[in-house]
């Protein structure tokens, strides 16, 4: 039985049945109820709404973390040291089993600045797991706090993201609102319709996924040089995983729905503002190449923009994998999270924390913002004013230096800072200055730090309302 009625669309479907409908809403509904609908678990028990929430990811990480206890630093380990001896043999053998698989080749097959950063994340681990050699690197408050704290919490977090984010990514639900946003993306940001796909991979999926997307987009003639430049710089949002992982390490998963809007909402006033002031603003608007099938963001005649949609993500849904490449899908982001992202949090991780503990550097960086931080009546600022400037290295390292500060609402606020400013070396910016869009180092330090300015003052209002 038809339950949409429509005339034939240019992914040739004509009507969509109970059928088609379900393979959409069924896994979206079920990826949406566990990366976003609230649930009241506060502290390992389930408690009264008015008492804080959090999302069902979160609970299962909770679970697991219980469980494995003092079994996943070493898993840590051996994760980061097989990743260091597999890339080292790929480098040196060479082996064609490897070198031929693109999935195999994009993991293993790193150029030499990642070749240092995974020996360097393989050496802090080692020393910090067998507390051998120098101290500083061992300590609790540098390599311990990240292989005992943090890593254990993104090893668990990556493999249910790995595991669970299909549901949100292959069956329908990005290109469902994709559609339905198009009519506020150009109006408001001068971007295609089809950016909001970015966004939304990145912000469900992870924002190096809406980096190389809008990289592929750039180099097809679908975006301009400007376009391009704004949306991996303003759209790649750092995805709901991380969130996670960066208001559990301050310690208040209970707020993590008020990050998410706090962050949405700097996240919007940012992308309205930062693109019309420079660097973005002076970059060329022209195509690097031309694409004759570049779309004009119509809707098809006969249908509204909510019939195009629903057919545009059934299109999709139609299209999505069997259980088992479900699985083997799923197996492949966990192992593209781990071999790729862990190593470089403990080496830029553990880096970072000797440069903000041993060192006065961050002090320094940070002192400008002091007067700011007390201006807006934010707690503790000479210790938050520490955080601000480090979010450059890393994401993680605000919150992780951040994490003993006794004010809520200041680790409130760092959570939500450092997660709004974005451009971070260690994964997105790093990936930024790896493809054909063209902006600098020095340009991505600048937007940078004009997103810290217009966000800090966003968060602190609000954090002032929530606390």
């Amino acid at each position: 039985m038809d339950i949409i009625k429509a005339s034939a669309s240019s992914q040739g479907v004509s009507s969509i049945n109970i059928r088609q409908f379900l393979k959409f809403f069924i896994p979206s509904i079920i990826g949406l109820m566990l990366f976003v609908f609230p649930i009241p678990y506060v502290d390992g028990r389930f408690v009264s709404y008015a008492e804080g929430f959090t999302i069902p990811i979160s609970v299962l990480k909770d679970y697991i973390q219980g469980y494995m206890g003092d079994l996943l630093p070493l898993f840590v380990v051996i994760s980061i040291m097989i990743t260091l001896c597999c890339t080292l043999y790929t480098k040196i053998m060479k082996p064609s089993l490897i070198l031929n698989n693109a999935f195999l080749n994009n993991l293993l097959n790193v150029t030499t600045p990642w070749l240092i950063i995974r020996m360097l994340g393989a050496f802090f681990v080692v020393v910090t797991y067998f507390k051998y050699g120098y101290e500083f690197i061992y300590s609790d408050s540098i390599g311990g706090l990240i292989l005992y704290e943090l890593m254990p919490i993104l090893f668990i977090v990556f493999f249910l993201a790995g595991l669970l984010l299909p549901l949100l990514l292959d069956f329908g639900l990005l290109e469902f609102f994709g559609v339905l946003l198009s009519k506020v993306m150009r109006p408001l940001f001068g971007l295609p319709g089809r950016s909001s796909v970015d966004c939304l991979t990145s912000w469900l999926g992870d924002g190096t996924i809406g980096v190389l997307l809008t990289d592929k987009q750039l180099e097809g003639g679908f975006y301009t040089k400007k376009e391009a430049a704004v949306i991996a710089t303003s759209f790649s949002a750092v995805s709901i995983t991380f969130c996670l992982v960066v208001i559990s390490q301050v310690k208040l998963e209970s707020y993590f729905l008020n990050m998410i809007g706090v962050v949405a909402l700097c996240g919007i006033v940012c992308a309205l503002i930062v693109p019309r002031l420079l660097p973005l603003s002076k970059i060329d608007n022209t195509y690097v190449v031309e694409n004759s099938d570049r779309d004009h963001e119509t809707i098809p005649e006969g249908k509204t923009l909510f019939t195009h949609s629903l057919h545009k993500a059934v299109h999709k849904a139609e299209k999505s994998p069997s259980f088992s490449t479900f699985l083997k899908d799923g197996l492949k982001n966990i192992l593209d999270m781990w071999i790729g992202i862990l190593p470089v949090v403990m080496a830029i991780g553990t880096m970072g924390l000797i440069v903000a503990e041993e060192t006065p550097v961050f002090d320094y960086l940070g002192m400008p913002f002091i007067p700011f931080l007390e201006l807006l009546n934010i707690p503790f600022a000479a210790e938050m004013s520490k955080t601000i400037m480090v979010g450059f290295a890393d994401m993680f390292l605000p919150a992780i230096i951040g994490s003993s500060i006794e004010s809520e609402l200041t680790r409130f606020v760092i959570a939500c800072l450092s997660v709004s400013q974005l451009i971070y070396m260690s994964e997105v910016g790093g990936l930024i200055l790896g493809t054909k869009i063209p902006v600098s180092f020095f340009q991505l330090l600048i937007i940078f730090l004009l997103r810290t300015i217009i966000s800090l003052p966003i968060i602190a209002i609000c954090a002032h309302m929530i606390f």
